[in-house]
């Protein structure tokens, strides 16, 4: 959340859009070990640091991302997207079909954490 995970940067499953002129407009991916640890649940895989550059928001951009993901999740036999989220975020992520779970408080050190919500996503 505070910083680029070079493993998810390397995994081939992070995505960056870019605009026409090459600015970067976007970026989000998924994994199939849950975030911070190394465990694999089968059929499940976690969508991890999406985020859309403020001028392009609802304009498709993290929608586009999403799709692909879905799609290599999908080819990789995974049936549920896990996801923290944002209070912010909620409701991308519930238009493209995710349920809140329950509440979380992420750690950023051994003092402060960060609210946010646990969601999820059945594929089709």
């Amino acid at each position: 959340m505070t910083k680029a995970n070079p493993t998810l940067l390397a995994s081939g499953a992070f995505y960056v859009a870019q605009s026409s002129h090459g600015e970067l407009i976007g970026c989000g991916g998924w994994s199939l070990e849950r975030p911070g640890t190394a465990k694999i649940v089968r059929g499940e895989a976690h969508i991890r640091h999406f985020a859309t550059h403020p001028d392009w928001t609802r304009l498709g951009v993290g929608c586009s991302i999403m799709n692909q993901c879905c799609i290599d999740a999908k080819a990789r036999d995974v049936s549920e997207l896990h996801c923290c989220s944002t209070f912010a975020a909620e409701n991308f992520y519930k238009a493209l079909g995710f349920k809140t779970v329950t509440g979380a408080d992420i750690p950023l050190d051994s003092e402060v954490s960060f609210p946010a919500l646990l969601m999820q996503h059945a594929l089709p």
